[in-house]
């Protein structure tokens, strides 16, 4: 039997340098099939084949020259074939005029903002990952930017009647935007519907976090159908407080017991800052709201002689540290802080901290939302989604238990 050896003489086979260069050729050549059958779907006859009289109008004419195609998987070249003859101009629905990269691409640019690429570093990563013939560079972002605003100004101004929202998280997010030196407040909110799935409900740019500034951002949801949601977390700003107190005030009211704790250990010596968080971490994951009322006590026994402000800063606005009790025990988790916001906006610093300055505000709040917009699609559910209906028809709650039957509607 012949021994086959990798060089030399007949045995030998080719070799590719690497199986996705194999992979994109092979995908090239298919495309490129693809067009040529296309044209012969629409003529109705194969390539050289003559034209019978009352067939479809029409001839092949060529190619047009060369052009790349970005893939996710890479850049392939094809070319486009001509047809003339026709009433109106062929356009390939496969491959439509201007079409340069698909829409899985179109998708990797919002996740580079994600990740914190300034727009100088766009060409070299997106060659790095598509190919150095990818038909991609910073003006074809600048475009997409573009486009993100037309998209952005479309999803503000969608119905929200169909939304079940249970509850929603608002926070605030500033940015380094306009001619001015200071920074723009851009006022986000984050819902749970439910389903459990959490969606972007709100994205706008406002003065600082005033309560006319959320005042226009609840009131632009209302006009838009949204009903009030079972509870509001938010930090201690009392700009949104107020605006919900007019708005929505069949909401309860959740403080985010993380700002709580920052704010607290202001107030105490760094000595005895670890103990202090302690406490209130013990108050905080208390198993239920007598326990955690007994330890506010117990701590302000032992440490108002010494910081007689962190204890009244604890005390301060208590009602709203605690009305998560009074929702399912399984939410707790979700409920306590203003986490599931914090989380995105995180991702979001990456790219705000990667761009100098922008121009306007609106440009800075479009790519924003887009870039929320990518972080939504991994949102994980709620905990116990089966218990969300519940809680939107009335169910109430003691200490995370249910103290009112299912509504027959739910229950069935």
């Amino acid at each position: 039997m012949e021994k086959k050896c990798r060089t030399g003489g007949a045995a030998s086979s080719p070799v590719w340098a690497t199986l996705e260069a194999f992979a994109r050729q092979a995908v090239q050549g298919f495309v490129q099939r693809l067009l040529e059958e296309e044209v012969t779907e629409l003529l109705r006859r194969g390539k050289s084949e003559r034209r019978s009289p009352g067939e479809t109008p029409g001839y092949r004419n060529g190619h047009g020259k060369p052009r790349g195609l970005a893939l996710a998987s890479g850049t392939i070249t094809v070319r486009r074939p001509r047809v003339r003859g026709l009433a109106e101009r062929f356009e390939s629905q496969l491959l439509p005029f201007f079409k340069r990269r698909t829409e899985e691409v179109g998708a990797l640019l919002p996740r580079l903002y994600l990740h914190g690429l300034a727009l100088g570093d766009f060409e070299l990563a997106l060659r790095g990952l598509l190919g150095a013939s990818a038909p991609l560079s910073a003006t074809s972002v600048a475009r997409l930017k573009g486009q993100w605003q037309v998209e952005y100004q479309a999803w503000r101004q969608r119905s929200l009647a169909d939304l079940e929202v249970v509850y929603w998280w608002a926070d605030g997010l500033y940015v380094k935007a306009g001619v001015e030196d200071g920074k723009a407040a851009l006022l986000v909110i984050i819902g749970a519907t439910t389903t459990g799935q959490k969606v972007v409900l709100a994205v706008e740019s406002g003065q600082r976090e005033s309560a006319a500034s959320w005042g226009g951002v609840l009131r632009d949801l209302q006009a838009r159908g949204l009903r009030a949601p079972c509870l509001t977390v938010a930090d201690g700003h009392l700009g949104l407080w107020g605006a919900l107190a007019q708005l929505y005030p069949a909401s309860a009211e959740q403080r985010c017991w993380n700002h709580k704790m920052v704010n607290v250990l202001d107030a105490v010596a760094t000595r005895h800052q670890a103990e202090v968080k302690a406490w209130l971490r013990r108050m905080m994951y208390a198993e239920s709201r007598a326990a955690c009322e007994a330890l506010r006590t117990q701590f302000a026994a032992q440490y108002r002689p010494a910081y007689p402000k962190a204890v009244e800063t604890l005390e301060r606005d208590w009602e709203r540290l605690v009305s998560f009790f009074a929702f399912p025990k399984d939410h707790w988790v979700h409920l306590r802080t203003t986490n599931i916001v914090e989380s995105p906006f995180a991702a979001v610093r990456l790219r705000t901290t990667a761009a100098k300055r922008y121009k306007k505000v609106e440009h800075a709040t479009a790519l924003i939302w887009k870039v929320l917009g990518v972080a939504e699609r991994t949102f994980r559910r709620l905990n116990a989604p089966e218990l969300l209906p519940a809680v939107y028809a009335g169910v109430t709650y003691s200490d995370g238990v249910a103290v009112t039957p299912l509504p027959r509607r739910i229950a069935a």
